[in-house]
């Protein structure tokens, strides 16, 4: 029994509903012991932020170490690094303001992400299905006969990713005392729409 084997992709958008922040806060010391100190009291004032509904904190990640001048030891730095998952987006931008006005060593973000995609999957897959019916469709067109029944299908890699151009804001600082947060409604930081893939490949007779 011939046969025909087409590929299918369908692709889906959806409006990204919670967003991923990475910020870092560092201080230095002449002694190891000193810049953890020193650092305790700078992310003292930024903890409170990170308590605020819809802010889940992912990941705290302390680094505490000497700095080197070639051979001689000149001081040391402690750093804390924070991922933090944004579930309401509405305060978004008044903790982005916060963050940046803490003075952060480093902050990137926002990352945007589907909190469920299974249903965007399910539509996906559904277009591909499509998909590779029409290309089969086709090339049974073209060899005159007409298109069996689908006799196998297989999943393909599937993608979930943010449309290229998605916003980010960095902030770079040497440290220092609490400012005042800026306008971060400004930057123009709205939720950015993700595409779902997914790809199938599927065999299929051929009637005469």
């Amino acid at each position: 029994m011939a046969e025909v084997v087409t590929k299918g992709v369908g692709r889906v958008e959806r409006t990204a509903d919670r967003a991923q922040v990475d910020v870092s806060f560092e201080a230095a010391g002449a002694t190891r012991d000193e810049a953890a100190r020193a650092l305790t009291e700078r992310v003292s004032a930024v903890e409170p932020l990170l308590r605020r509904d819809g802010v889940e904190v992912r990941t705290r990640q302390l680094s505490v170490h000497d700095n080197w001048d070639g051979q001689r030891r000149s001081g040391a730095r402690a750093v804390q690094r924070y991922v933090l998952r944004v579930t309401d987006l509405t305060g978004l931008d008044d903790l982005l303001g916060a963050l940046v006005g803490a003075e952060p060593t480093w902050l990137n973000g926002p990352t945007w992400e589907l909190a469920e995609d299974a249903d965007a999957v399910r539509e996906a897959q559904r277009a591909a299905v499509a998909d590779a019916r029409r290309r089969a469709e086709g090339y049974a067109e073209a060899l005159g006969v007409r298109l069996g029944v689908l006799l196998r299908l297989s999943d393909g890699d599937g993608e979930v990713w943010a449309a290229e151009g998605a916003s980010r804001v960095m902030a770079f600082g040497a440290g220092g005392s609490p400012g005042e947060p800026p306008r971060m409604d400004q930057l123009n930081l709205e939720a950015q729409r993700i595409v779902v893939t997914v790809r199938c490949t599927a065999s299929w007779s051929l009637l005469d």
